[in-house]
């Protein structure tokens, strides 16, 4: 890419997609388009960025836009995503949202010819019985875990979708596989969050509060493996300018915590010195999901910030969005 190639951001109000705009204008790259929906950019980018407010589901809508900018890269960073309960209680809303984002995106940057475009699945696209950690050869050997399993086909859609096309239409579109990301603008909406946010703000609650304990969900004892989200954004443009494979790559640490460490961890962060309660009525969803990132690893790639520093960063930042 060059510094002034026109470079489209799907979803660049979102978590990730804001990030990978952070790195992008680090890295001085000129010429950025991104959307958003519901949620405005920060100012501080507006100037920079130009935002247009598209509904990424309306077909029409994303075909105009493509074929007004005719974007050289595109980064697939738009999707609707949450926590087990979100999955658990909208898996509709998971699936057509998901879907409608990439059809549209892909096939309009087919149909306008986009040089390269990156798109973003998710660690949860692997089997339920998963072996540990999970390789990218993993992909489709078993059944899904059913609390996430309809915005898994989404995502699993999208990485069919774009090596269909480079073998039909000889296109450039390349898959990455995030594991748990958290960080700046992170959402922490207890009925819609993952697990760091939702630990980070009931802890925080719960410290204001002065209330002598915290309830989590399920047992404690599941592992996950979480990345700051602006190490994502870091490996998104890596890839963007080392890769071009159709084979799908995972982005991750490699390392894992249980859900309990992670809630300690949280706890000290934060301050606060009640007790927790497991509510073991609440789903775990899969036991163990860290993913094998050894290939990423031998491309060039490492995550470079610490799990502690990364929690306290996002815990930064939410402290300073409650004023």
């Amino acid at each position: 890419m060059n510094k002034d190639s026109l470079i489209f951001v799907a979803g660049g109000s979102g978590m990730v997609g804001s990030a990978i705009i952070r790195r992008l204008l680090t890295e001085g790259f000129t010429n950025l388009v991104s959307t958003y929906s519901k949620n405005k950019p920060e100012e501080k980018y507006s100037e920079k960025v130009s935002f247009l407010n598209i509904d990424l589901t309306r077909q029409a809508e994303v075909e105009n836009l493509f074929k007004e900018r005719k974007p050289e890269y595109v980064f697939v960073a738009a999707a609707k995503v949450g926590g087990i309960y979100a999955n658990n209680t909208y898996p509709a809303d998971f699936i057509y949202s998901n879907l409608a984002i990439q059809n549209n995106v892909i096939h309009s940057a087919y149909m306008t010819g986009t040089k390269k475009l990156l798109f973003l699945g998710s660690s949860c696209i692997y089997p339920k019985n998963c072996p540990q950690p999970m390789k990218e050869e993993h992909l489709l050997s078993g059944y899904l875990e059913p609390t996430n399993e309809p915005y898994a086909i989404a995502k699993i859609a999208g990485i069919r979708m774009c090596q269909s096309y480079n073998r039909q239409h000889g296109t450039n579109f390349i898959s990455a596989m995030p594991t748990n990301l958290y960080g700046i603008g992170d959402n922490f909406d207890l009925q819609n969050s993952h697990v760091l946010p939702a630990l980070i703000r009931k802890f925080h609650e719960a410290k204001a509060n002065r209330k002598p304990h915290v309830e989590i969900w399920g047992t404690g004892t599941p592992r996950r493996e979480f990345l700051y989200v602006d190490d994502l954004a870091d490996a998104c443009l890596f890839l963007m300018q080392n890769y071009n494979e159709s084979q799908i790559v995972n982005i991750g640490t490699g390392k894992e915590i249980t859900i309990k460490e992670l809630a300690l961890l949280v706890k000290n962060i934060v301050g606060y010195e009640g007790e927790l309660k497991f509510d073991t009525s609440k789903p775990d969803g899969m036991m163990r999901k860290t993913l094998d990132v050894s290939k990423m690893t031998s491309l060039g790639w490492t995550a470079k910030t610490g799990f502690r520093d990364g929690i306290k960063k996002a815990y930064e930042w939410f402290c300073a969005k409650q004023g």
